[in-house]
């Protein structure tokens, strides 16, 4: 007992000596990437996950091929619901493997680590198999994603889990392995892209391609990549152009002629910049530069800081990404095509990691939403499918899940959002 007493004194100020050091590791880190710390807290309360998701985890793991990959059958054959009589495709395999990263698992660790682990392996060959002067990934064609997103969506959906697995991996010779193949899937990413800043080539709603490879990107130059900021540029401005804020204009050519699809990609794609304006403000008010009543406008963002170029960049976006969030609070929108389709689960996701990323109030309101829809319409196995367009099982209920955990992963889409 004596000598517990003596060590008391020492353990309490090894405590303050190890918190002043993570503080100042904190200041050091952020010092040295030239981002202050968002107004927000990156730590928030996670939503529970619903029984009826932990189902639709055990369903997606079950439909999971020895080889670690999915598919979500052809276009040609949409009526075909069990996941093992349709061919494996590398966008379905990767949407599948993020939704089960998302949901806590990563390559080591996790109860999902071994399921995510053979997905990685598959994916990586994939990638290192495919040509370096082709756009795509694969020689299969007339896959549902491919049909209803566009024909190159298999690179951008790899790309993105193999930025979300990165960080996790410590073996050298893996790691050197993704960052490999990750950088392959970006030059694929960027040669593809068309004058106009889309990724557009076939696809019946190719804008919602165009938002998936726009967050590639993003994720990517987060995790260290060399990412092209023209390209970045060009894709967000083609994302603008689908919505006026002031009108409430939609543009639905690219979006099979439903809103829902050009709002939430749109909104996907101008949560980086909306959440940069607000946190500028919020820095303004800390400052004492702005009253604490001032509100996101372009004088504001001038007196704040930014120049006039760059104040009206980033407040288009914030009146667009506001706008949004208005247009998606109709009902009539928020229905779609009029029923669910896979295309309307992967926009749902979408306005969660947009919510997510703006550290709007509005995520637990938009949760409370979805997961009363995900309740009523899933499957008494456990999945989801869609009703028209991507029907598969596999890639709506991947979809699902990732809308409904799109808070777990609060900290990789904010960090990713600052660029």
């Amino acid at each position: 007992m004596k000598s517990q007493n003596h060590e008391k004194p020492l353990v309490f100020l090894a405590l303050v000596v190890f918190s002043l050091i993570v503080v100042a590791a904190g200041s050091h880190i952020a010092g040295a990437s030239g981002k202050q710390s968002p107004v927000f807290s990156t730590a928030m309360d996670v939503q529970p996950l619903p029984a009826y998701a932990s189902r639709g985890l055990e369903w997606l793991v079950e439909a999971q091929f020895e080889n670690g990959g999915w598919g979500a059958g052809q276009h040609s054959a949409q009526g075909v619901r069990d996941p093992h009589a349709v061919k494996i495709d590398p966008a379905t395999t990767a949407f599948a493997a993020m939704a089960l990263v998302r949901a806590g698992s990563t390559t080591t660790t996790g109860p999902y680590h071994a399921n995510v682990r053979r997905a990685l392996d598959y994916l990586l060959g994939i990638v290192e198999a495919s040509p370096e002067n082709s756009p795509r990934l694969t020689q299969l064609s007339g896959t549902q994603p491919q049909a209803k997103l566009g024909e190159n969506i298999d690179v951008s959906m790899v790309a993105q889990f193999l930025s979300r697995v990165l960080p996790t991996i410590e073996e050298a010779r893996l790691k050197a392995r993704v960052e490999s193949s990750l950088d392959k899937c970006v030059r694929k990413i960027e040669s593809a892209q068309l004058a106009d800043g889309s990724w557009n080539q076939a696809g019946w709603a190719p804008v919602l391609q165009s938002a998936v490879a726009n967050s590639a990107l993003e994720a990517a130059a987060k995790v260290g990549r060399r990412v092209d900021k023209d390209v970045l540029g060009r894709s967000r401005e083609y994302q603008k152009n689908n919505v006026d804020a002031e009108t409430g204009t939609v543009r639905t050519e690219a979006a099979a002629g439903v809103s829902l699809y050009s709002i939430a990609s749109n909104q996907r794609a101008t949560a980086p910049e909306a959440s940069e304006a607000r946190d500028k403000i919020e820095e303004a008010k800390r400052a004492g530069i702005l009253g604490e009543d001032e509100e996101v406008t372009l004088e504001n963002l001038e007196k704040a800081g930014y120049s006039n170029g760059k104040a009206g960049k980033l407040f288009e976006s914030y009146q667009q990404n506001e706008a949004t969030k208005r247009m998606l609070a109709d009902d009539r929108v928020l229905s779609g095509f009029g029923n669910n389709g896979g295309e309307e689960f992967l926009s749902y996701m979408m306005t969660s990691e947009s919510l997510i990323v703006t550290g709007d109030e509005e995520w637990k309101n938009w949760y409370n939403k979805m997961n009363e829809l995900f309740g009523k319409v899933q499957n008494q196995n456990g999945s989801w499918s869609g009703h028209h367009c991507i029907t598969s099982p596999v890639f709506c209920t991947a979809a699902v899940l990732l809308t409904i955990t799109a808070d777990r992963d609060a900290d990789l889409l904010r960090n990713a959002a600052q660029g």
